[in-house]
């Protein structure tokens, strides 16, 4: 009897004891989701690594506005985004109209399904060699990937080495860091978008809201990299046998995607005989 009185209590107690860990568990899982979502709503600020890493300008700290979604309307977004487009501008000569007008059109002003679930305010897909995160998204195809980012900055700053970094995007920084027209139609030459019109939107929206004041701050404040375009001597290679465009290339020193984008190539392939247009900065 003594033994099963001893047995009872004991069980009692591994019982008590269990569901005492048990609420515990759950206080503390309650509580790290409350922490979670406080965290969410402060203001962070934005790490170096990245920046710097990725072009030396290291991002500002955020102000807290980025927090505010979903944006209300085109205007709200342009005040939202103005200071972090202008400071992309001169970090890498991207006319802030230019980055502006682009982040209305590809994300539906802040208001698009893919924005608000990635803060992908440009319509970057992951493209070869993306190790950030990302997500799935109907676009052109069904379920496409594209870049996921942890705050509208990075999606900012990852539009700016996007443009910098590719060669058939090189030739828009020569135009002058304010002429957004130039840079509307060069980035439809480029193959930034199939849409036909999209240099006439980009124009559209530049003008019906005055994003082109937000390159004239800039400018008036001094930006040195704000240049006239380039002069260039222009010639003639005529192809012969056993030439190649990247023979071309080295020869005259500049890539093949210029030499195909100059020449309206859509392949690789030459023949004997034909001209193709060479154009070499001249020296200063």
């Amino acid at each position: 009897m003594i033994r099963r009185i001893a047995f009872v209590l004991v069980t009692a107690l591994l019982l008590a004891s269990c569901g005492a860990k048990k609420r515990t568990t759950n206080r503390e899982r309650k509580t790290s989701v409350a922490k979670t979502k406080e965290t969410r709503g402060q203001n962070t600020k934005i790490s170096d690594s990245n920046s710097e890493a990725s072009g030396l300008y290291v991002l500002p700290e955020d102000s807290g506005k980025f927090v505010k979604f979903p944006i209300a309307n085109t205007q709200e977004y342009i005040e939202t985004f103005a200071e972090i487009a202008q400071f992309e501008m001169r970090a890498y000569g991207i006319p802030a109209s230019i980055t502006l007008a682009q982040g209305i059109l590809e994300s539906g002003s802040g208001k698009g399904a893919l924005t608000l679930k990635t803060n992908n305010h440009f319509g970057i897909k992951c493209h070869t060699g993306w190790e950030g995160e990302f997500d799935f998204h109907d676009d052109d195809e069904r379920g496409e990937c594209f870049r996921k980012y942890n705050h509208p900055m990075y999606s900012f700053r990852d539009h700016s080495i996007f443009l910098s970094s590719r060669s058939r995007y090189k030739f828009l920084f020569n135009y002058r860091r304010d002429d957004y027209k130039k840079w509307a139609y060069g980035l439809r030459q480029a193959g930034y978008a199939t849409d036909r019109k999209y240099p006439q939107k980009l124009i559209a929206l530049i003008e019906r809201y005055d994003l082109d004041q937000y390159d004239d701050e800039v400018v008036d404040a001094g930006l040195d990299t704000v240049r006239k375009p380039k002069k260039y001597n222009v010639f003639t290679h005529t192809v012969e046998r056993g030439d190649t465009l990247y023979a071309i290339s080295r020869k005259y020193e500049i890539s093949v995607d210029e030499l195909m984008r100059i020449n309206r190539l859509r392949s690789t392939n030459l023949s004997i005989g034909q001209v193709l247009n060479i154009r070499k900065e001249k020296s200063k």
